[in-house]
This record gives structure tokens, sequence and C-alpha cells, in this order.
């Protein structure tokens, strides 16, 4: 008989350690009551929510005035107000730190690599605040940035942040059009833009990109280029009421940064939905709620400290480049990458992470499966000893992918897979660094966050899928949407399936252990014969075979029911013939149940996916079904939804 073991299980000195194991000591004090398990204390987080954030506050040292109140309307969803006297600064929270040590750690690829302590960076976003002020920016205007991940583009939103404006980033490997459909909602009145970018080896040019954007987006005044290939000056001096940022910053001499007190709910970022369903939803969200969620989960569920090398492999599209940069106000150390995460190979990120101490290990979960498809063994051949947490998102990471982090990557590390989305700037579930690792899933729902899984009559439901809802208002919760005066399309949103529930729209399941496993997006799940199944659940049948690179499943339409059609790419070298699809339908069937065997497999050379990295299954559903896709310009590779377009063997 197999007996189930955990993956991995925290020693006592690793409890002993962890900031978790002090606020929950914390706490119990608060509380005048001991929490014997992180159940007990998730139960009070959400049984005594004012108390509990009240202890966040202070046990992560909160820069600013608290005020009398800790929750008003707590009720209701939306309306609920968090610390609703409170006066603080984004920025400030973040620029705590001082002196010589190193703040931020960048490269580009193999060909840039540049330092900045504690001071410099507070200088460079002293510099780019006097510049903003100077520029006519002032509280609630929006700085828009089509960026890479490069220390600019931190210390620009935390110059944006000082003053109370409102910042907004994509990268610059979006389309003009996909550009203009995210910041065009919002009119920006500076636009900030890179000379070009490496990606994969190659020099990448963005002149013509910027001058069309910067034409079309009437309502910036400025566009200043920042300089990364060396030309910014050359690509300025070609675009009207554009100016190479060096250039503009030299009038300014670095002095003590200057931060504007502002609201809890005061908005910091605009965020935007993947946008391939129509043009991108513009989701605003609030400096403070931003700030004490990603300080909650950074410190406790993620036990960063000062002095930590904190990485998340991102764009400055996808919402985890936003939770990256939150990370210096713990102090900790942000290493940034720009470019390829396989250039030259596969081994880079590890290169860095061996190079640069690295303890804080975040990628996604298609990033682990590359690694471990490519035959990679960072076990071996890195020293990875820093590394106390490897963390994955972006999609549902594998029981393969969870396994190969312990073999291949490394032994004792606590893997933390985590999920949230955009929605909230943050995460439902995540890691627990005192609680062990299971296979498949992610350990527990997030502190303050009252997550639960329904069925369709809105029943609590356990060991069994359901919709991912939020019983009880949060402060990472959006301020609303941009142009949405009446709240109608966030009502809509979030809160149409179940009155004053948030709805995430994820397909997930509690398992015997209180962790959780995300089946997919419950918009894309499969619904043969009535019955609701996670696409997940076939990717990780599927992926495990060596003759598929990769798979994508969606639902046809057939024959008054729905029909489950699985589009794989596969290995080089590799056919689709009948010997290999039986034995695709076997391992699904065996791995995960006869209902999920597809009735069609499919072999496609490309499939398409969101610039984060995402694979876009309700896009691919659309051209199966001859409707057009509305917003081509969120995707990396659009080119790739003609592959599915007019399929013959759908046609029986």
């Amino acid at each position: 008989m197999t007996v189930e073991k955990p993956l991995w299980t925290p020693s006592p000195t690793q409890v002993a350690q962890a900031p978790l194991t002090a606020f929950m000591a914390a706490a119990g004090e608060r509380a005048g009551r001991s929490f014997a398990s992180y159940a007990e204390l998730h139960g009070w987080s959400i049984g005594e929510r004012e108390a509990f954030w009240d202890l966040v506050w202070d046990f992560c040292g909160v820069i600013g005035q608290k005020g009398g109140r800790g929750l008003a309307d707590g009720d209701k969803m939306p309306g609920a107000k968090f610390f609703p006297d409170a006066r603080l600064n984004f920025a400030q929270n973040l620029l705590r730190g001082s002196g010589s040590a190193e703040a931020i750690v960048f490269r580009g690829e193999d060909k840039v690599e540049r330092r900045l302590s504690w001071d410099e960076l507070s200088a460079l976003v002293s510099r780019l605040q006097q510049l903003f002020v100077s520029l006519g920016v002032r509280k609630g205007d929006r700085i828009a940035a089509m960026m890479p991940n490069m220390p600019e583009t931190v210390a620009a939103m935390l110059a944006t942040a000082s003053i109370g404006a409102v910042w907004s980033s994509c990268s610059p490997d979006f389309g003009e059009q996909g550009v203009l459909d995210r910041f065009g909602q919002i009119e920006p009145k500076l636009f900030i833009a890179p000379d070009g970018y490496w990606y994969a080896g190659k020099r990448i040019d963005v002149a013509a990109k910027i001058a069309t954007v910067a034409e079309k987006l009437t309502s910036a005044a400025k566009v200043l280029v920042v300089d990364y290939l060396g030309t910014a000056k050359d690509v300025a001096s070609g675009i009207a009421k554009a100016e190479a940022l060096d250039d503009a910053l030299a009038p300014f001499a670095a002095r003590p940064v200057t931060f504007e007190a502002l609201p809890f709910d005061h908005p910091l970022y605009i965020l935007f939905s993947s946008g391939t369903t129509g043009i991108p939803k513009c989701i605003v969200h609030s400096a403070g709620g931003t700030l004490i969620q990603h300080l909650k989960e950074q410190r406790l569920h993620g036990s960063l400290v000062p002095g930590d090398r904190f990485f998340y492999f991102t764009t400055c599209g996808w919402m985890m480049w936003n939770w990256l940069v939150s990370g210096l106000a713990s102090e900790a150390t942000l290493l940034l990458y720009d470019g390829s995460p396989f250039h030259p190979d596969g081994n880079v990120l590890f290169d860095f992470a061996d190079a640069e101490k690295m303890t804080y290990f975040g990628t996604s979960a298609k990033f682990i499966d590359s690694v471990r498809k490519a035959g990679l063994r960072p076990i071996d051949s890195h020293d990875l000893s820093s590394v106390r947490t490897i963390s994955s998102t972006g999609s549902p990471l594998s029981p393969e992918g969870f396994a190969f982090v312990y073999d291949g990557i490394k032994a004792n590390v606590h893997l933390a897979s985590i999920s949230g989305g955009t929605d909230i700037v943050s995460c439902f579930v995540l890691g627990v660094p005192t609680e062990p690792v299971w296979t498949g899933e992610i350990q527990g729902a997030g502190l303050g966050l009252a997550v639960d899984v329904w069925n369709d009559d809105g029943k609590p439901v356990r060991e069994e899928k359901g919709e991912l809802v939020c019983t009880k208002a949060f402060p990472a919760m959006p301020l609303g949407f941009w142009n949405d005066a009446d709240g109608k399309k966030y009502h809509a949103a979030y809160f149409e399936r179940f009155d004053n529930i948030w709805c995430h729209g994820d397909f997930a399941e509690w398992t015997g252990h209180g962790g959780m496993i995300i089946h997919g997006r419950s918009d894309a799940t499969l619904n043969p014969g009535g019955v609701r199944i996670g696409t997940a659940e076939i990717y990780n049948q599927v992926e495990q075979m060596p003759e598929i690179a990769e798979a994508i499943c969606i639902g046809q339409d057939w024959d008054d029911d729905v029909r489950v059609v699985l589009f794989v790419r596969l290995a080089p070298g590799i056919a689709l013939d009948e010997e290999l699809e039986k034995r695709i339908r076997t391992k699904i069937r065996i791995g995960a149940s006869p209902r999920h065997v597809p009735a069609k497999i499919v072999a496609v050379t490309d499939i398409p996916r969101t610039k984060s990295g995402k694979i876009t299954e309700l896009a691919v559903r659309d051209i199966v079904h001859g409707r057009a896709v509305k917003n081509k310009e969120a995707l990396a590779n659009p080119e790739a939804l003609e592959l599915f377009s007019d399929i013959a063997q759908l046609r029986s």
C-alpha cells in the first residue's frame, strides 16, 4: 500500500524563523488566545478582519497615519472601506531603504547589466519627480509606460506614486493597436517608452511604433525616450513632442523625495484585462489596498525579509511586475531580468540565481515545464543554495511540475504555487511556509481572504469542483473600472453570479489537506454531457508525454452537446499517427477520467498565447466556431489563430 507523503515539510528551524510564526504569536496577543495552526490563524483573519488588517499594518511597518477606523461598511461588496481615515504614500513605503546596499540589480539578457543602490534609486526618483511636476503632472493624472523591466521603469513608477499620479504600463512588444487600446482609454499626460529592447539576442527597434502611438495618444503632452540600446537621442529627435529622458533630467539635481500623503483608497495603478474577448478592461487599484496586500503576501506567505534577493520573471504588462516591485517595501533587493528566459538557453535564469544569490525565485508553470522538457537539471549544474522559495504562477502547475522542482531544481525549497490575478493585483491562494507542500496543490487561502469553492447553487463544497469565490470584502479589491461611472461593468464582472460575493472566474477544488487545485478558468471549462471538467486536468496528462510540447483544449458545440477537442503542438520530428492518438487517449482516460478523453485530436504547429504567456482557450474556441476574435492585438502571436480556422477534422 502506497503511503501518501508531502514533497516537502519545513524543518522546526524553518518554521521558527518564518515571519509567519512571529505574526501568529503577535496575533495571539491581539486576540487574547493562542493559535495552534495556520487554519486557526486564517479563521481569525477572516472572522476578525478589522483586527487582522490592523495587525498587518503594524507588523509590516506601514508608513503613514492609520486613523481611527480599520473597516467601514465591511458587509458590502463592493462598498467596504478599509482604513477610511488613513493617509499614506505608496512610494514612501517602497523607498524606506537607504545607503549603499543594492536596491536593484538589472540584467537585459547578456547585453546590459546595471546596479542601483538605495541612495541611487532615491536620487533617480527625486529627479524624475521634479521632471514630472515641471511637465504639469498633478495628483490623479495618468502616466503611461511601454517599457522593458528595467530600473528606470521602477523609478518612474515610484516618482508617479510620490505625486499621487496614477501609473499604467505594458511591455514594448505590444503592437501599436494593443498599446492604444489600453492607454487611449485612460488619457495619460505623459508617455514613456524605450529606444528599443533586446530579445533572444536580437536588437528590436521600436522607433516607428513610438512615433505612431505618440501621434494618436493626443492627451500625452510629452514623450520621454529611455536609453536602453544607446540610441535614445536619435529616436527622440525623430518624434514630435519627444525628448530623451537623460536630456529631460539634466536640469534637475537629486534632493530628498517629497511624498504626498493620500487616502488609503487613492488610485495607484491601472491594469488591463488580457483583452482577448474585446477592448481590455481598465482595472483601477488603490495605493493602500495594493500595499497592505503585497506586504502581507510577501512577508507572511513568502517569508521576505530585509536583504533578500527577490526575483520574478515578468514583463511590465503582467501584474506580477507590480507585485515584484512591492518587494522594496520589505527592503529586499529587486533582481530584474528583461528578455527571453531561453537566451542563449534555458539556463539563463538559473545562471542569474546562482550569480546573484537569489533567495526568492519566481517564475511561471510554463517555464518550469519547458525546463523539464528540455532535459535540464539545475540541481546538478547550479549552486542554488541561497534559494529558499520557488514560486510558480500564470497557469496551474502540474503534478509533474511539482515533482520536477524537487527532483530537478532544488530538494529543500518551499515551492509556492500561487494564484490570483490582474483583477486583484495579488493572490487568493498561495504558499504557506510553515505547512507541508503536497503534489499538485496550492497550500492555502491567503490570510484575510474568505476564499471558498461554491457549486452552481451557491453552496460551499469540499473535494468537489466549483467556482472560486471570496465571501467577504478585502483591501485589494479594485476601486472599479476606468470610465465605468455607474459601476455596472465592475458589478457584472465579479458580483453578478452571486449577490454580494466576489466570483473570480476560476474553476477550483479544495483538497483533503486544506489546499486548493485550480482546474482552469471557469469560462473555459468543458461541459460534455452537461458535466463540467477543467482543461488543466487534461493538460496535466498530455504534457507528461515527451512527444507533446504543448496543448490547448476547447469544447466544440456538436450535435446538441459539447465535445472535447484537443490541439497538440508536437515535439520536433514527431507525427500524430493512430498509435500516438491512442496513447494520448489512454493517458487521459487513466490519468483523468473517460469524460476527459477528447473526441478529436488535432496537430497544430503553434498555439496562440497572451503577452504574459497564457494560452488563449476562448480565442481558439471563437475561431473554431467561426466567430471573430475581437482583439487580436492582445496576443503575442496572433498569426497562430489562423491554424484553428475551418479545420476539416472538426466538420464531422
